[in-house]
């Protein structure tokens, strides 16, 4: 006999949302992710590379992430 304890009324997980980022930012973090330099990202956007910069940091920010190698695994897991 076996007996398997297991909470009756486990609540699933709250479903993860995506992250809430505007287009702009979304298109810089793809350039990021596709390897792209700052300077690079900047001109092919029309913008200084202290603009993409901040998008950059606003990202961050937003969802809490700290380096580069995690920006790239969220714009993968975002399909971008």
């Amino acid at each position: 006999m076996s007996l398997t304890l297991a909470a009756p009324y486990a609540e699933a997980p709250a479903p993860v949302s995506a992250p809430v980022l505007a287009p702009r930012e979304r298109e810089t973090l793809r350039h990021i992710a596709a390897g792209r330099t700052y300077l690079q990202t900047a001109r092919h956007m029309g913008l200084s590379k202290h603009t993409v910069d901040a998008y950059l940091r606003r990202i961050r920010a937003k969802l809490n992430i700290n380096s580069t190698a995690e920006l790239t695994r969220l714009a993968i897991s975002l399909g971008l």
